[in-house]
């Protein structure tokens, strides 16, 4: 066109000319294409869009570098929804929110299914640009449904449960949680009418006696909404934990005292019997049975042994034991009196008392008193042999020799007056004579 153009201006420039040669048109062009200004292009752009059944969906047309071109937009079947700022399409859910030289903008209220589609954003120019609006239309799932296989599970034993979000577009994912827990569950889409989808996830776990009350969640993740849930609770059963606990006497157990033993035992459900038994034996003759409790008094080393408390539930049995030794009686020992002809002395010892405050059973018994007797006898024995050897030592000291004042020959004497008569000047011929004192 441009050298058609030029060839007539040069033939109207020099009309006595016959002919211009291909050189001189290619010289004119250039210095045409050089002097004259450039012409910067048309470029036509539009977004997609993804909106949620229901509300509302905007379409924009915006062209950059327009020269007064006429932008129009069209829906998927090619039909003009605006030409301009003028809508030939008779559908009032579309109104212009803009028009200038640079935008068309256009709003679609109250979107369904039907709508969605490629929409067209068209420039006139030589030729036509064109650009495409993809519309996606979201469909929320409806409530998730949690179902559980059995609605109270036994500890130990495997549990099943099914989510299950219905009618969604796209396909919504599905997550867990039990407590502070993720866990991983088994999903299946099942694809519906118009692109509609089905999910169910399927979780299954083991369940321990710490589950029971801990809530298990069902997460739903979808473009078009947020914190869909939904939530259970677990039931679990679980047979009874027991405990024996001694409610006195608070120190170790003696003979001539009472007792009573508690049976704690708690379970899901709770226990409704609770028994009392001797292992090996029967219960003592004086053993009251109270509910959870064994009393038994005046203890004896006869009742020793092992008691039994058994629990049971609809779940199972548990039992818990008691080793009951029964200890002497606490008593006091008197210690055999030492004395002298001078300074009586009596000593009286009084044995300790265990103190040790143990549930009994739980070691053989001790002999700290027996080994306290015997140390207490030895010392008494020896006290009195060192007495003994003391005393010895001081009358031996104390031994001597001393004279008497009987006549000497009074013996031969035929009556008293001739036995005078003899004994007069004998002291001086009398024999010494020794004596002791014991």
């Amino acid at each position: 066109l441009i050298h058609a153009d030029l060839k007539k201006q040069v033939h109207h420039l020099s009309p006595n000319s016959a002919a211009v040669s291909p050189h001189s048109s290619l010289r004119l062009l250039c210095v045409c294409l050089c002097l004259c200004p450039a012409v910067q292009s048309q470029n036509l752009v539009t977004d997609n869009v993804a909106v949620v059944e229901g509300e509302v969906a905007v379409i924009s047309c915006r062209v950059k570098n327009n020269d007064d071109s006429v932008i129009q937009l069209l829906n998927p079947n090619r039909q003009t929804i605006y030409f301009r700022d003028v809508r030939p399409l008779k559908d009032a859910r579309f109104q212009l929110v803009n028009f200038s030289d640079n935008e068309l903008r256009v709003s679609l209220s109250n979107v369904t299914l039907s709508d969605e589609g490629r929409y067209v954003c068209q420039l006139y120019t030589d030729p036509p640009q064109e650009a495409y609006a993809d519309i996606t239309v979201l469909i929320p799932p409806g409530n998730p449904i949690i179902e559980s296989r059995e609605g109270q599970v036994i500890e130990g034993n495997e549990t099943e449960m099914t989510c299950t979000a219905m009618g969604s577009k796209p396909a919504a994912t599905i997550r867990w949680m039990k407590g502070d827990k993720e866990l991983q569950g088994k999903s299946k889409v099942e694809e519906m009418y118009d692109t509609m989808f089905t999910v169910t996830s399927q979780l299954t776990f083991t369940v321990t006696k710490e589950d029971d009350g801990v809530p298990v969640v069902c997460i739903v993740d979808h473009p078009a909404v947020k914190d869909v849930q939904a939530q259970t609770y677990l039931v679990v059963h679980y047979k009874p934990e027991v405990k024996i606990v001694v409610e006195f006497p608070d120190g170790l157990p003696r003979e001539g005292q009472n007792m009573e033993l508690s049976c704690q035992a708690k379970g899901k459900p709770h226990p409704q019997q609770i028994n009392w038994v001797k292992v090996d034996d029967d219960l003592p003759s004086h053993a009251l049975i109270t509910g959870p409790d064994l009393y038994i008094e005046n203890l004896n080393k006869t009742y020793n042994g092992t008691y039994r408390c058994f629990a049971a539930n609809s779940v199972g049995e548990s039992y818990d034991d008691y080793i009951l030794y029964v200890y002497d009686a606490p008593t006091t020992t008197p210690i055999p009196t030492t004395a002298t002809t001078t300074t009586p002395t009596t000593t009286t010892i009084s044995l300790p008392e265990a103190t040790a405050d143990s549930r009994a059973g739980e070691g053989a018994p001790r002999a700290v008193d027996h080994a306290v007797i015997g140390g207490v006898v030895a010392v008494v024995v020896f006290a009195m042999l060192c007495l003994l050897i003391i005393l010895g030592r001081y009358f031996a000291r104390h031994k001597g020799t001393y004279f008497t004042h009987e006549a000497k020959g009074a013996d031969d004497a035929a009556d008293a007056d001739t036995a005078i008569i003899n004994a007069e000047g004998g002291h001086n011929n009398s024999d010494e004579k020794k004596e002791y004192y014991i």
